[in-house]
């Protein structure tokens, strides 16, 4: 009865927060999007074009990081609030619940694409071919060394691999908060983690089975990995000054910057809009838009936005995102994606993790 009682008065508040921001619906005529920085850019060309269409206000987006723009987003409904938010991870469980807890019941969730991570440098520099337990060894807080999990010794990448340059090791990255350093953590630390045979020497040194993923993306913390912020074109900018550093970012970065910076090779194969779209490159994720339905019909434009934004024109293999770096969805993915958002379709919460 209590649970029924709860869920009862949370109900009350989202209609109740819902009835309140219609009756500001003079208060803000320009949809406002938060987010991921590698949605970032996709969002702002759907937003031009929308704008030019001259029927609505260019929409205002915003570059947040993914769990910026998601706490922002399930802030609460009102003008105050965003409406809509850019992921370049899935939505967490935990996340529904907080939009759940401040009224925000109704989310629909919009694939919008694929995206490659890439490990880059500037094209100046040497070119590699690593793999994830590569990378694992050179970021990772601690390794395995002689049988023994110990703090992280690496200094320099022949020492990992007398094959690669005997040059510092240098890599810049994204923060916790972004959407591309989840996506990093577990497709690449935590299978590298695997790869290199160190969880059963994790696990011998006392940790929990559950917390072996933690411990393989726990990141050195002596200078070797810097958090360059949600700002992936500062890191591109800081591979061209600096030829020796690595960076990690979305494939669409090293698709704008290709005369600047250069891919690395993981596991034999290239990040290339083929062997991403195919799933060749392993280093690969979905990219999501959430939007707010309780938004929809009080600030306009928003559903004649995610028109837009999943029409073929936009997102398609010949789409003008696709010359920004988005790689497209399988037509039938593309279509159930155009459907949901169009439809205005809520995600259903018993599907998240």
């Amino acid at each position: 009865m209590a649970i029924k009682n709860h869920f009862a008065l949370l109900g009350t508040v989202a209609v109740l927060a819902t009835a309140a921001f219609a009756g500001q619906a003079a208060a803000r005529d320009q949809i406002r999007i938060v987010g991921s920085s590698t949605v970032f850019p996709f969002t702002t060309a759907v937003a031009e074009s929308f704008g030019k269409g001259g029927s609505f206000k260019t929409p205002i987006v915003e570059s947040t990081g993914t769990g910026g723009g998601l706490k922002l987003f399930c802030s609460g409904v009102g003008e105050d609030t965003p409406d809509i938010t850019g992921a370049s991870r899935r939505i967490k469980a935990s996340e529904v619940e907080t939009c759940t807890k401040n009224g925000v019941t109704q989310i629909v969730e919009v694939r919008v694409g694929f995206d490659g991570i890439v490990f880059a440098n500037a094209k100046s520099g040497p070119k590699i071919e690593i793999d994830k337990a590569i990378i694992w060894k050179a970021l990772a807080a601690q390794v395995v060394v002689d049988g023994q999990l110990v703090a992280n010794p690496y200094k320099t990448w022949d020492e990992i691999d007398p094959k690669l340059p005997k040059a510092k090791i240098e890599i810049l990255g994204p923060p916790p908060t972004s959407g591309t350093r989840d996506a990093f953590n577990e497709l690449v630390l935590e299978k590298g983690c695997e790869e290199a045979k160190a969880t059963e020497v994790i696990i011998a040194s006392g940790v929990d089975k559950k917390d072996v993923g933690k411990a393989c993306m726990k990141v050195r913390e002596d200078g070797v990995y810097v958090e360059a912020g949600e700002n992936d074109n500062l890191i591109v900018q800081k591979l061209v000054a600096n030829p020796a550093a690595f960076g990690i970012f979305g494939y669409s970065f090293l698709e704008e910057n290709a005369d600047k910076i250069q891919g690395a090779t993981i596991e034999g194969v290239q990040p290339t809009y083929e062997d991403i779209s195919s799933g060749k490159y392993s280093v690969s994720r979905t990219l999501f838009i959430y939007v707010k339905k309780a938004h929809v019909g009080t600030v306009p434009g928003i559903k004649e936005f995610v028109a837009e934004y999943t029409s073929d024109k936009a997102m398609g293999e010949n789409g003008y995102l696709a010359d920004k770096g988005l790689i497209a969805l399988p037509k039938v993915e593309a279509d159930k994606a155009r459907a949901a958002g169009v439809g205005m379709v809520p995600l259903d919460p018993a599907t998240v993790k």
